[in-house]
């Protein structure tokens, strides 16, 4: 086994061990309000992180290029509540007409 492998193996058994921990240790036990509300946040915020560092990150520095444009032009589907397949297309076909011209 490769050190790739034994690396990915360790890093799944040690996500289901966390993962279990928690269910043991809270049991039925419901957790506080404020610490659900928290959680209930992560995974948004952690996915604008990503969408952020993705689109403005390059080499330690700022870029502004066609994806920007892209993730601009998808604020307006998401203010108007439209579905999630037209916000996608909105801003793939914004970053294209841009990176075009």
């Amino acid at each position: 086994m490769s050190a790739t492998w034994a690396a990915v193996v360790i890093v799944g058994v040690a996500t289901i061990a966390i993962k279990s921990a928690g269910t043991l240790l809270v049991g039925d036990r419901e957790l506080p309000a404020r610490l659900t509300g928290m959680i209930e946040l992560l995974a948004p915020v952690m996915l604008a992180a990503l969408v952020v560092s993705n689109t403005f990150g390059g080499d330690h520095k700022l870029v502004l290029d066609p994806r920007a444009a892209g993730l601009a032009a998808a604020a307006i589907p998401i203010a108007l509540r439209a579905p999630l397949l037209v916000t996608v297309v909105v801003a793939a076909a914004t970053a294209a007409i841009v990176r075009a011209i």
